[in-house]
């Protein structure tokens, strides 16, 4: 898979360690993040991301911030992106099987880096479920 990751100075560890799972999993990943915990505007590591799911250049966008919310309203703009903030592993799961999310929103102050690993895992490792919930996701998009 092809996945771009960008994230604010909340995130460069989260980051990190999120890289280091995927490339030992043979994904390939486009890095936009920044690498220092000195302040940053989340949007310039958001918009590459978005870009490149809405693209097709990627399979799929990680995104974090703080709080997780800016970076995702921000990929969010996008009309063929759906993202989904997520603290849990279960509503990693939930947002891909239900909403068929491209990007995952991590808030890096409230999950631990091995949970943000492990919401990630869960978050790739899920397909959509179709069926009922694809005219809920058709009518996502504004026209």
């Amino acid at each position: 898979m092809k996945i771009s990751i960008g994230n604010d100075h909340a995130g460069p560890d989260y980051k990190k360690a999120i890289v280091a799972m995927l490339e030992a999993k043979g994904h390939e990943v486009t890095n936009y993040g920044t690498d220092t915990v000195d302040s940053v505007d989340y949007p310039d590591f958001a918009h590459p991301v978005a870009t490149d799911v809405s693209e097709g250049k990627a399979d799929y966008g990680i995104v974090i911030c703080g709080s997780g919310n800016g970076i995702a309203m921000t990929v969010n703009k996008y009309a063929k992106v759906r993202a989904g903030l997520c603290w849990t592993k279960e509503i990693a799961v939930l947002t891909r099987l239900h909403n068929d999310a491209n990007i995952i929103s991590i808030p890096a102050r409230f999950t631990s880096i091995q949970q943000a690993v492990e919401i990630v895992e869960a978050f790739l490792a899920t397909e959509f479920e179709g069926g009922r919930h694809q005219s809920r996701v058709d009518k996502i998009a504004c026209q």
